[in-house]
């Protein structure tokens, strides 16, 4: 229809339509004011939403605790909010969705506010890895030592262990959102404890009948560190059947590989196996080349991720954004000498000692040495607390074989003897280039594989990715490298994981979702932690909501603990995803 001449189209619509209110809306030149009254408000705000679509001006009004309303910039300035913050030159994202978080202190003994986790940008943290602290069965209560952790275990046994466990994290009040998949060992343990044989037919119906209730109970999916006892001792059989047994209820099968470095080739294909066999999903945790031997493989790693998908394999990962990994420093002795729980009683029998010492020098294709792959001299060391042995904190284990005037394979046995098994260790055995390559593919994710931290009660070393793993995303390989655009880091933080977990709520910046959002300065954002002074709170990140609660304010925590239990597939289902079970 041609338009009558000189007639203004706003005037037009408003002669048709909306006479009276336009009339005023176009003598002011203002949108009316909304009656409606929102929790929060953020206008002026550069918007990402989690899509990967190209970021828009825009505003957002939150109301009890979801998203309510997601306008052009401007629309939403004259409504009534309860508190109002301007974005103006600032990003606001969803809140980042840790995939492989590992903050068990924090949310069950600590204060909960997961102060290093959260000033990175992260909202909700994905447990599970290994070895999770539910379900507990009778027999594992029995075997547990230490009286406060019997009792506080005592609370996860029962046919809803899992569920219990979820819900007490929570109701300790946590800053974070918090799911978790079940860990693999802790499946083994249930139905076998801690011996090296393959499991009978007995306890596979244990396992195919504790794994259908924790997936009832919200689990993502079963987590493996195959590196570690007693994961380690799982066959791949054991783990097609523990697997098989989630199939019905959506599970993911998410992985520690049995290897990262001499037989990394032979882990990936374990895992594709394992997914084929089970017809489950498959994602792989922290990817990497461990070992200057190994760095060539990451192409071929990678092509056998794509050459999977191509098949129709749902293969992924996720990473990591550092050179340097860390686990146990218990870790480098062969997992045999844990088997039955015998750790220590092993490594101090004099007659085993020159064994362990010529294994720990030896490149033994059962498991990965990875002392011996990053050599004494990239192995940094960890957590000491005997007062006569701190002065080793933070020291590579070649300075400490100096200066104990041992040869390296000896100190190994010798700390983990005098610390009882608890120290850890940081290995440096990446590279930047492979960093940089993974992080250009579709469908890898991040992890801190981390726990939260607050520095101001630190004590020790920690790997820096504790404070600055998403942030360091967003500074060195987003602004500085420009590896990536921002929309897809952001997606790769965000909804490329809620979609890998079946999380239909979070994610994005939609209308009706839950309202974790941040807000941060692309200019400044980074991380500060570096190897040798890793506690170090990131920068950037000025604004958080959880759940439409204020957690930052001005890049600082407000003290709130409005985090939620988030649930699989299979509780979504069954429940409607309304309310715990």
């Amino acid at each position: 229809m041609r338009k009558p001449a000189g007639i203004p189209i706003a005037a037009l619509w408003c002669s048709l339509v909306l006479a009276a209110g336009c009339r005023s809306a176009i003598a002011t030149g203002v949108p009316r004011t909304s009656a409606t009254t929102y929790d929060v408000v953020i206008t002026n705000g550069r918007i990402v939403d989690g899509t990967g679509n190209a970021w828009f001006w825009g505003d957002i009004a939150v109301r009890d605790g979801r998203i309510a309303r997601i306008t052009p910039r401007g629309l939403l300035a004259a409504t009534h909010a309860t508190r109002r913050i301007d974005a103006a030159g600032q990003v606001v994202a969803p809140g980042f969705i840790d995939i492989q978080a590992q903050s068990y202190d924090n949310f069950m003994t600590g204060d909960g506010r997961a102060l290093s986790m959260v000033t990175q940008g992260i909202t909700t943290a994905i447990l599970g890895e290994g070895n999770t602290p539910a379900p507990v069965s009778e027999k594992m209560l029995a075997a547990l030592t230490d009286t406060a952790g019997r009792r506080l275990a005592s609370h996860f046994t029962g046919p809803h262990g899992f569920s219990a466990w979820l819900d007490f994290m929570v109701a300790r009040g946590v800053s974070e959102n918090i799911g978790s998949f079940v860990g693999s060992g802790t499946v083994r343990a249930y139905s076998k404890g801690e011996s090296l044989t393959p499991l009978t037919a007995a306890e596979r119906d244990t396992v195919y009948a504790m794994v259908g209730r924790v997936m009832q109970d919200g689990a993502f999916g079963i987590a493996s560190a195959l590196q570690y006892p007693v994961d380690n001792f799982n066959t791949t059989d054991d783990l097609v059947w523990a697997a098989q047994a989630m199939a019905p209820y959506g599970g993911l099968y998410i992985t520690h590989m049995r290897s990262e470095g001499k037989t990394l080739l032979q882990a990936v294909d374990e895992a594709i196996h394992i997914g084929d066999a089970a017809r489950v999903p498959v994602e792989i945790y922290h990817l990497k080349a461990s070992g200057r031997s190994n760095w060539s493989k990451m192409p071929q790693v990678i092509a056998k991720i794509d050459s999977a998908r191509a098949a129709g394999r749902d293969v992924q990962a996720d990473m990591y954004l550092y050179i340097a990994g860390a686990n146990g420093f218990s870790s480098c002795v062969p997992p045999k000498y844990a088997a039955d729980g015998k750790l220590l009683q092993n490594l101090r029998n004099p007659a085993l000692r020159a064994q362990i010492i010529s294994e720990l020098h030896t490149q033994d294709a059962s498991y990965d040495n990875s002392c011996l792959e990053a050599g004494p001299e990239g192995v940094m060391v960890t957590g000491f607390t005997k007062p006569e042995l701190k002065q080793y904190e933070g020291k590579r284990l070649a300075e400490i074989a100096t200066a104990m005037q041992k040869d390296w394979a000896e100190v190994v046995i010798d700390l983990n003897v005098a610390e009882n098994a608890s120290l850890g260790e940081i290995l440096f055995l990446m590279s930047e280039d492979n960093v940089r390559l993974q992080i250009r593919q579709p469908w890898i994710k991040w992890g801190t594989d981390a726990g939260g931290i607050d520095p101001a009660t630190a004590q020790g070393m920690t790997h820096p990715r504790t404070y600055g793993n998403f942030t360091r995303l967003l500074g060195k390989y987003v602004r500085e490298e420009r590896v990536i655009p921002l929309e897809e880091a952001v997606r790769k933080s965000t909804s490329a994981v809620a979609t890998r977990l079946s999380i239909q709520d979070r994610g994005l910046l939609k209308e009706g979702m839950w309202a974790d959002v941040i807000v941060f300065d692309p200019t400044t954002v980074n991380d500060r932690a570096t190897f040798e002074k890793p506690h170090q709170l990131s920068v950037g990140i000025s604004g958080m909501l959880v759940n439409g609660i204020e957690v930052l304010r001005d890049g600082v925590h407000t003290g709130a603990k409005p985090g939620q239990v988030v649930r699989g597939p299979a509780w979504q289902f069954l429940t409607g995803g309304t309310s715990p079970r």
